[in-house]
């Protein structure tokens, strides 16, 4: 669910995702040489998957563990004290560090995210002394150092401008989608578009749910990803996350925000408290990349949670971006249109969060 309600322009969308040496590259000087509302893709094998997979675990003879609280996790660091990798207790996701890359939708937004972080999706929760089993052994031997798509790939995927991509059987899985359709029976100040898209709406194909159910996708939602049918998704459909049928049946993550932000589901680093603007959680510099943020946006929706994006990580400027799909842009976007995507200060987006939960 989004805010104020405003579609996008035909090519409103421009997104590069490049690798670069080190964030100083992303000056102002280049964000004035910019040609503003020319959709571009430069594909370096990370929207596509097609670049180069080291798979090198680290130095083991130089690799030092901690433990860090607030959350419980473990860390990583190299023989040069660099931090390679963050792995919270309970959760499956992953924070690495890999090449860099940079995040940018300059027709919406002056902010960019040039970032060492990768964020993947562990094949069990992680807990105290996992390094020393063999499934993470493996698992990291894979993945230290591989360009190989990771969540912030995936999410890239979806924004305006991205190239569509078809599996073996020619049904797209991945390409610039919408929010929703128009919502032309809607009163004067209600939704612009309609919620309820789901990923299989925006495949076009059903989709079968570990609990027995089968979810029917509409036509009239083809190419369409609610904020929360857009992490389901990222985190499901393309990283294996396990998903429920709604918010009430089925094991894994659920439909909506408010299911989600509710469930019991990975850790909460910004533990709801309650829904009211006084419920605002103040400990930001909690989260890291890939975590997922809820915010309260509609009073319409009584208790509910009402939105929810995945954080990218902080911008050239210092301020704390997330991604999520939004009715305003008619899609995915790190866009400042109908609000900044800050997480930090006090835009809309910032006063209207609630909590947060690392899965």
């Amino acid at each position: 669910m989004a805010g104020k309600k405003k579609s996008r322009p035909l090519l409103a969308g421009l997104v590069v995702l490049g690798l670069v040496a080190t964030s100083g590259y992303l000056t102002l000087e280049l964000r004035k040489q910019e040609e503003q509302g020319v959709t571009e893709v430069r594909n370096v094998g990370v929207l596509s998957g097609a670049g180069k997979q080291s798979g090198k675990p680290a130095d083991a003879s130089g690799d030092r563990w901690s433990r860090l609280e607030s959350p419980a996790r473990s860390v990583l660091r190299g023989a040069d004290g660099q931090v390679r990798a963050v792995l919270t207790d309970g959760a499956r996701t992953a924070k690495l560090t890999g090449p860099a890359r940079t995040f940018a939708e300059p027709t919406s937004t002056a902010s960019k995210v040039s970032t060492t972080d990768w964020v993947r999706l562990m094949p069990e929760p992680w807990t105290k002394g996992a390094e020393k089993r063999k499934w993470f052994k493996d698992w990291y031997a894979e993945y230290a150092g591989s360009e190989e798509d990771d969540l912030f790939a995936f999410a890239f995927q979806y924004v305006a401008g991205a190239p569509q991509q078809k599996d073996g059987q020619g049904v797209p899985y991945a390409g610039d989608a919408n929010f929703g359709p128009l919502n032309t029976a809607g009163a004067e100040g209600g939704d612009l578009r309609l919620e309820q898209s789901d990923f299989y709406d925006y495949l076009g194909t059903p989709y079968p749910f570990r609990d027995g159910s089968v979810g029917t996708p509409e036509a009239v939602r083809a190419r369409s990803l609610d904020c929360s049918g857009y992490i389901r998704m990222v985190l499901g459909y393309r990283a294996r996350y396990p998903l429920m049928s709604s918010d009430k049946t089925g094991d894994g993550l659920p439909r909506t925000a408010n299911g989600m932000a509710r469930s019991r589901e990975g850790v909460d680093v910004l533990k709801l408290t309650g829904v009211a603007a006084g419920n605002r959680p103040t400990a930001i510099d909690q989260l890291q990349p890939g975590d997922l943020v809820f915010f309260k946006l509609d009073a319409r929706t009584g208790q509910r949670l009402d939105h929810v994006g995945m954080v990218l990580g902080h911008d050239t400027e210092g301020h704390l971006i997330f991604v999520s799909s939004r009715e305003e842009v008619n899609g995915p976007t790190i866009g400042d249109v109908g609000g900044v995507s800050r997480l930090d200060g006090n835009g809309y987006y910032a006063k209207t969060l609630r909590s947060a939960k690392r899965l």
